[in-house]
């Protein structure tokens, strides 16, 4: 796992991008992007709440590939829950299988929960040290 500070969308086009996410939604069937670069996504991709929406209601709360070079990281279940640890862990897991199965070399995450989330990275970083190799730059803004 690389770590580096700098503008998560400054990667867009020519690496994968992690949101982090809840398993949420609203009842039109969409996906709550609240705050973060969740929400930063969904102001540049208007339609992300429903793509991901329904990949939630068919899925859960997991990792799922959302398109447009997207991936999300569920960190909480709800907008209003706190950030989970063990979720957090396993969402790096399912990324890691979903990163090996599609071939991916550059995916960029967010420091997992700890922005809006409130957690700080150095409870966080163990968790995801020894799942998370070099293709996994996780950034932090500076």
């Amino acid at each position: 796992m690389i770590e580096a500070t700098g503008n998560i969308w400054a990667h867009l086009g020519d690496s994968i991008i992690c949101i982090t996410t809840n398993g949420h939604l609203t009842k039109k069937g969409e996906a709550v992007l609240g705050r973060g670069c969740a929400r930063q996504a969904m102001e540049r991709f208007p339609d992300l709440p429903a793509r991901l929406g329904a990949l939630l209601s068919e899925g859960g709360n997991h990792v799922h590939a959302i398109g447009d070079g997207l991936v999300s990281f569920p960190v909480e279940e709800s907008p209003w829950a706190n950030p989970d640890l063990r979720l957090i862990r396993r969402s790096a897991e399912e990324l890691r299988m979903l990163a090996d199965r599609e071939g991916w070399t550059r995916i960029i995450v967010p420091r997992p929960g700890c922005g809006g989330g409130g957690l700080e990275w150095q409870d966080v970083r163990p968790l995801l040290a020894d799942i998370l190799d070099d293709r996994f730059t996780v950034i932090a803004i500076p």
